[in-house]
């Protein structure tokens, strides 16, 4: 198991940060290793929601179903991804942050079958990609919070 944790601080409020992200069709925006992000399901999000999520990792096209598995607006989002080959699970936290938001992101990514013997190599090239993720998800927000007028000095 591949396991990545990262802290960040973006200026925008807690409720739009947590919203932006509990939309993992929003992913494609912030992390430059997804190709395709969409919606499954219909109507607003919130536990149960799925996403259909397509990565570029290590030089192939991994697509995982997503599916929220909590939802405590505006503090926590659990999302739990499945593949035939691969299992993720997202936990996101939000605290207040003077004007802004603090951010932990929190990731376990999983081979299944055979390819668990790989999980050593799996985890350094994770952490290569979660790392550039976390920095688009922080440069997406931050132009966010600039746009909205929310962008803390």
């Amino acid at each position: 198991m591949a396991h990545y944790q990262a802290t960040i601080r973006v200026p925008v409020p807690i409720q739009t940060a947590f919203d932006y992200l509990a939309d993992f069709s929003h992913t494609a925006e912030w992390d430059p290793g997804i190709v395709e992000a969409e919606t499954l399901t219909p109507g607003q999000i919130g536990k149960g929601s799925r996403f259909r999520v397509v990565s570029s990792f290590l030089g192939r096209r991994v697509e995982l179903e997503y599916v929220v598995t909590e939802f405590e607006p505006p503090r926590r989002v659990v999302l739990e991804g499945e593949a035939d080959r691969v299992r993720s699970v997202d936990v996101i936290q939000f605290q207040p942050a003077g004007t802004g938001t603090e951010i932990e992101y929190d990731a376990d990514l999983t081979l299944k079958g055979l390819l668990r013997a790989a999980d050593p190599l799996l985890f350094v090239a994770f952490r290569w990609v979660a790392n550039d993720a976390v920095a688009g998800l922080k440069k997406t927000l931050s132009r966010k919070g600039k746009r909205t007028g929310h962008a803390t000095r």
